[in-house]
């Protein structure tokens, strides 16, 4: 089990929510947790929950994507100073890292949904957690739909979470009948400098994309730590990637994107080596669920 005492949780926002998510599932078995980026759901509540009196199974963690299925379950196991397969692991199709030690499983979300058609009492689960749930989708909603049905006709001492960071969750706390927790989270000076595109006859589009390579040059010249680029979409990246040329020796250029292979996309998002940075050219897959340490810019 998680040793709570050994946990960063009083570093992080999310510790004042720990208590009141704890008394919500011990009493009602449902909760709905609302906590901004950067709060800290993700890598601790999983761990807390294996703590409780009532948790002898397995706890199930949904994530939207594949790339954050990876990033948390090598952070939770880390916490646990283990490494992914040990008592936390993740399954996802034609991908599954697990052991008979698991008590974690992080998964995406249609794995819950096959899950559900072959066993549909989820025999040795004490808890599912939905993560990310404001990102929304068919098998996410789903997949909530059937876990609900299955606490409420088989498994009355189930316990679902359901976590948020911008989601309107009042009709989702309505749905599971369960009690809102909160936490306020940590907020971080930021300066947002605007930046004129190049002057010129293109359309406003690639006038942008013209000034992404510049920008960057800037920010790296002006600032330390990596750097995280948002484009539209991969044809937008490899244009920036190309743009951006040679820079110093010691950056680093990685792409981000859904259809990268899962090794190209892990070495985005690891730290950077002593001595080096990194310029991270990402569409939308980073801009939650996933954390990416060393950005300044």
């Amino acid at each position: 089990m998680a040793d709570h005492g050994r946990l960063p949780v009083g570093d992080l926002p999310i510790a004042e929510a720990i208590e009141p998510l704890r008394a919500a599932l011990a009493e009602r078995g449902r909760a709905v947790l609302h906590a901004p980026p950067g709060a800290g759901k993700t890598t601790i509540v999983p761990l807390v929950l294996l703590e409780e009196p009532w948790c002898d199974g397995t706890v199930l963690v949904l994530e939207p994507r594949r790339l954050a299925v990876r990033n948390a379950t090598r952070r939770l196991a880390q916490l646990l100073g283990e490494q992914p397969g040990e008592r936390v692991g993740w399954r996802m199709r034609q991908d599954t890292k697990v052991s008979r030690r698991t008590r974690i499983e992080v998964i995406t979300e249609g794995v819950l949904t096959r899950r559900l058609q072959r066993d549909p009492e989820l025999a040795g689960v004490s808890a599912v957690v939905f993560d990310e749930f404001h990102e929304r989708s068919l098998d996410a909603d789903l997949g909530l739909a059937l876990t609900l049905e299955v606490a409420d006709a088989l498994r009355p001492e189930l316990r679902i979470v359901v976590m948020s960071a911008t989601l309107d969750i009042e009709p989702v706390a309505a749905l599971l009948d369960a009690p809102v927790v909160r936490s306020e989270g940590r907020a971080f000076p930021v300066d947002v400098v605007h930046v004129d595109p190049p002057v010129g006859g293109r359309d406003r589009r690639r006038a942008a994309e013209d000034a992404v390579a510049p920008t960057v040059r800037r920010a790296l010249a002006a600032h330390e730590g990596d750097v995280l680029v948002f484009l539209p979409g991969g044809a937008e990246i490899r244009r920036a990637e190309r743009a951006l040329g040679r820079l110093d020796a010691d950056v680093d250029v990685r792409p981000l994107h859904g259809s990268m292979p899962p090794a190209a996309q892990d070495a985005a998002i690891a730290p950077s080596p002593p001595g080096r940075r990194k310029v991270v050219l990402s569409t939308a897959i980073a801009e939650t669920s996933l954390t990416i340490e060393g950005v300044t810019v």
